[in-house]
C-alpha cells in the first residue's frame, strides 16, 4: 500500500501538529518546546533510536521541529543512534535499516543537521564470540552478560565521543513513564528542578530529554498513525510489524535502569532470558516462516542453559581451570552437599553449534532471503579464541573445517592464528597420558608456557606460569569432589597443597 492509498486524518505532518491534543497539551505546543531547547545552547543532540513506536514517535517529532525552524537557526547536529547487537530480529534489522537510509537521503535535501548512525559491540564482545568462541552459556536472568557488552558499551561510547568533542551532549529518549513503575520512578529520580533535562543516570556531562514523557501506547499510536512521516512514507510496516509479533519493541538502552528485552519484546532472536519467545512466534505465525529454523536454534540455546542438562553442555571446569562451587555452602562443614558451579560449554558443543548456525544461514540464503547470522570477523575471532581455549585448546584448529564443510569454499584464515600442535600430537599425548597416569591437558598446558617463552633470553615469569598452571584442577570432577571434600576438613586449599608438594621444583 503507498502513502497515497492509506486513509491518513491528515494529509500531512504539519496539519496533524497544528491540531491534535496529546496528554492534554497542544502538539503545536511541544514541538515549540522542542524548538526552544534545541536553540538554547550548543550542545549537540543524540536521538536513541530502537525502530520501536516510541523512539520513532521521538524522531518524527523533532525531524518535524527542526524543519519549522529558519535555516539560521538549525545551528547545531542532531545524531540518530541505532544499537545493532549482530543478533535482532531480522525483519527488525531491515526496517530499521531503511529509516535510516532514509533519514540520511531526506535530512541533507530538507537541509536539516541530522545524520543517522547504527553502532555495533565490538567484535570480541559480540554474542556469538563470547557464546561459541569463550563458551558463556547462554543468557538468563541471573547471568545477563549480554546487555552491557552489546547494547550499553557502544550506545555509550558513542554518547561520549560526542561529549568529549562538545563538552556536553543532550540525550533524547522515548522513554515514558506509564512504561513501568520503576522507569517513572527513574524518570523522576533524575529530573532537573525547573527543567525538562534530566541528569544522565551513569554517563558524566551527559542529559536526557523525554519529550513523551507522559504519553500513553495508545496516544503513541494515534500520533504515527494519524499523518505521514515528515521525511515521507508511512509507519504502516511498524504497525504490521506489532501486530504480527504482539510484543513492543527492544528500548535503546543506554544504562542499566533502562528495561532490557527481558519480556520478549522485539530484540535479539537468539535471547533466552525469557522462557518463550513471543515475538518470534508471532512473526512465524504473520507469515515469516523462514524464520522458523531461528527459534528452533534459540529453543536449543535455551535448553542447553537448564540445570539438568549442564554436564551434557558444560564443562564441569570454569575458564579459570578450576572447579567451583556455590559460595557459602563450601565454608560450612556441616553441609554434606554443595552446589558445584558448572564453566563454559563444551567445545565439541561450541562445534556443533557453530556448524548448525552456518547451515541454518546457508539455507535461509539459498532460499533467497539475505541474511547474515555471524559476520565473518566474528569467525576469525572465534577461531583465535578456540585456538588459545583455556581448557580445551582446539589443536586441530576445526574451525576452518567445519566453515569449509557448509560452505564449500575457505575464508581467508590467517596462518598465525593455527596452534603449535596437531591433531597427531593430541593422540600422542593421550597415548602417555594413559600410560603414566597424568592427564593429557597438563601436559599441554605445560608445553604451551613453554613455547611462548621459546627462544627468549628473559624466561622471567614462566615458573609463576607453570605454578599457576599445576594449581587447576586436572582430574574428573568426581576425584576433584572427594579431594576438596578431604582439604576443607583439613582446613586448606588445593593451591597450598600444590605449592607444598612442587616446592623444590617450583623455586
Amino acid at each position: 500500500m503507498t502513502v497515497k492509498e492509506e486513509n491518513f486524518i491528515f494529509p500531512d505532518h504539519l496539519s496533524m501538529i497544528q491540531d491534535y491534543t496529546i496528554a492534554g497539551r497542544p502538539l503545536v505546543d511541544l514541538v515549540r518546546e522542542i524548538q526552544t531547547i534545541y536553540c538554547s545552547d550548543d550542545r549537540p543532540w543524540i536521538i536513541g533510536f530502537s525502530g520501536g513506536k516510541d523512539s520513532t514517535c521521538i524522531l518524527s517529532l523533532i525531524y518535524m521541529a527542526l524543519l519549522q525552524l529558519p535555516d539560521d537557526k538549525r545551528k547545531k547536529h542532531v545524531y540518530v543512534v541505532s544499537s545493532d547487537t549482530l543478533v535482532e530480529t531480522p525483519v527488525v534489522v531491515d526496517m530499521i535499516q531503511r529509516v535510516i537510509d532514509t533519514i540520511n537521503e531526506s535530512a541533507p535535501q530538507e537541509n536539516l543537521p541530522i545524520s543517522a548512525h547504527s553502532v555495533v559491540p565490538k567484535t570480541d564482545q559480540t554474542f556469538w564470540v563470547n557464546l561459541l568462541g569463550r563458551g558463556y552459556p547462554a543468557p538468563n536472568q541471573s547471568f545477563r552478560w549480554c546487555t552491557e557488552r552489546m547494547k550499553i558499551h557502544p550506545v555509550s561510547e558513542f554518547i561520549l565521543d560526542k561529549v568529549a568533542r562538545f563538552g556536553e551532549a543532550v540525550v533524547v529518549l522515548g522513554s515514558r513513564s506509564q512504561e513501568s513503575a520503576s522507569r517513572a520512578q527513574v524518570i523522576s529520580k533524575h529530573k532537573i528542578d525547573g527543567s525538562a533535562l534530566s541528569r544522565h543516570t551513569s554517563l558524566p556531562n551527559a542529559y536526557t530529554y523525554m519529550p513523551i514523557e507522559n504519553w500513553s501506547a495508545d496516544e503513541v499510536w494515534m500520533y504515527l498513525m494519524s499523518a505521514p512521516c515528515p521525511w515521507g512514507g508511512s509507519n504502516r510496516e511498524l504497525l504490521e510489524l506489532y501486530k504480527g509479533s504482539n510484543q513492543g519493541e527492544c528500548p535503546i538502552v543506554i544504562d542499566k535502569s533502562t528495561p532490557s528485552c527481558g519480556n520478549s519484546r522485539f530484540g535479539c532472536w537468539t535471547c533466552t532470558v525469557v522462557t518463550d519467545d513471543k515475538a518470534l512466534h508471532g512473526l512465524i505465525e504473520s507469515g515469516a516462516s523462514w524464520m522458523t529454523p531461528l527459534l528452533a536454534f534459540r529453543n536449543k540455546l535455551y535448553q542447553s542453559r537448564q540445570p539438568e542438562n549442564s554436564e551434557e553442555y558444560r564443562n564441569f571446569r570454569r575458564r579459570t581451570g578450576r572447579v567451583t562451587y556455590n559460595s557459602g555452602d563450601i565454608s560450612d562443614d556441616s553441609v554434606q552437599e554443595v552446589r558445584h558451579i558448572p564453566g563454559p560449554y563444551w567445545l565439541s558443543k561450541r562445534q556443533e553449534f557453530l556448524h548448525e548456525l552456518l547451515t541454518i544461514e546457508k539455507g535461509i540464503n539459498d532460499d533467497g532471503e539475505a541474511i547474515e547470522l555471524i559476520t565473518r570477523p566474528e569467525l576469525h575471532m572465534i577461531r583465535r579464541e578456540w585456538l588459545r581455549d583455556p581448557n580445551e585448546p582446539d589443536w586441530e584448529d576445526s574451525l576452518p573445517g567445519i566453515y569449509r564443510a557448509v560452505y564449500g569454499e575457505d575464508l581467508d584464515w590467517v596462518e598465525d592464528d593455527a596452534g603449535a600442535f596437531t591433531r597427531a600430537d593430541s593422540e600422542t599425548l593421550e597415548h602417555l597420558s594413559e600410560k603414566y597416569g597424568v592427564p593429557a591437558a597438563l601436559i599441554r598446558k605445560m608445553l604451551e608456557a613453554e613455547l611462548q617463552v621459546s627462544g627468549l633470553g628473559n624466561r622471567r615469569g614462566i615458573l609463576n606460569s607453570l605454578e599457576s598452571i599445576l594449581q587447576r584442577d586436572w582430574e574428573d570432577l568426581e576425584v576433584i569432589n572427594e579431594r576438596n571434600h578431604s582439604l576443607r576438613k583439613r582446613g586448606k586449599t588445593y593451591a597450598e597443597e600444590v605449592k607444598e608438594e612442587f616446592s623444590e621444583f617450583l623455586h
